[in-house]
């Protein structure tokens, strides 16, 4: 499958936009289901891939996959942020931005009947890097210019070919993003990973899975399996879940056996006590 495969689809669109900055990208689509929600709507924090770069993807690319949710009967909070190739993007912007966008969901849910208790995260590519991020940010060192009172807790991830470990990518020249762009959204200092790499944050304390296309030639194979190992050794519930016949863009396709896959494991996380 490939990306005009998912984008030349007619494209649907959100019920409501926030803004959390001044910039194009600092913004937030809200998708809400019809109807009266039973209680509070379930939600999904949906953290869009692209590389960390805007040139290459925005909150837009997720449309279809919000659209799919909405269609469930789940909420969706839809946040861009600045990319490296952006004014401001980069350390630390681009995690600010993700922080900001995602925090403002409470400002807004008892307008819309949501559930800031209750949040599964979503990310794809590099968006499953930032989705495990924000479940991660109460870990985050008290010196990072990165830490913020009272993040917004997250109380389960789903990454769809995921890329958590920043330092194992930037040594996998066989990773579709390419390794220069590490560089570029960690800056330059000796602790670079510290408060940027999931790993180094570990244990976030908070479930995750982790859902892979066996065809994927963005996101090598052993990145899952890898950090997977690593966060259960820490004391963090991970679970691995693999598709075959599947590449990069199944992931977040609608009407793909990898998309079905992925609904259901948000359909487990919310359904939970």
């Amino acid at each position: 499958m490939t990306w005009p495969d998912l984008t030349d689809r007619p494209r649907p669109e959100p019920d409501r936009q926030f803004r959390y900055g001044s910039n194009q990208l600092q913004v937030v689509d809200l998708w809400l289901p019809a109807g009266t929600p039973p209680g509070r709507w379930p939600t999904v924090l949906m953290v869009h891939g692209g590389c960390w770069q805007s040139s290459i993807a925005d909150r837009r690319l997720m449309d279809w996959a919000c659209a799919d949710l909405r269609d469930a009967g789940f909420a969706v909070w839809n946040i861009d942020y600045r990319g490296v190739d952006r004014s401001g993007g980069g350390y630390p912007g681009t995690f600010r931005d993700a922080a900001a966008a995602a925090d403002l969901l409470r400002s807004h849910a008892d307008d819309h009947g949501l559930d800031p208790s209750r949040i599964v995260a979503l990310g794809h590519s590099a968006g499953g890097h930032l989705a495990l991020w924000l479940a991660a940010r109460p870990r985050l060192p008290a010196t990072s210019p990165l830490a913020t009172p009272d993040p917004l807790p997250i109380a389960h991830v789903v990454s769809l070919g995921g890329l958590p470990d920043l330092a194992a990518v930037e040594a996998s020249p066989d990773n579709g993003c390419g390794t220069d762009v590490i560089a570029q959204l960690v800056g330059d200092r000796p602790d670079r990973f510290a408060d940027t790499s999931v790993p180094c944050l570990l244990p976030i304390g908070v479930p995750a899975d982790l859902l892979s296309g066996r065809e994927d030639r963005i996101v090598p194979a052993r990145m899952a399996p890898a950090y997977a190992a690593a966060a259960r050794t820490a004391g963090d519930r991970v679970a691995l879940h693999e598709v075959g016949d599947t590449g990069h863009v199944e992931l977040i396709a609608p009407g793909t056996p990898a998309w079905s896959k992925a609904i259901g494991l948000v359909r487990s996380a919310l359904s939970g006590p």
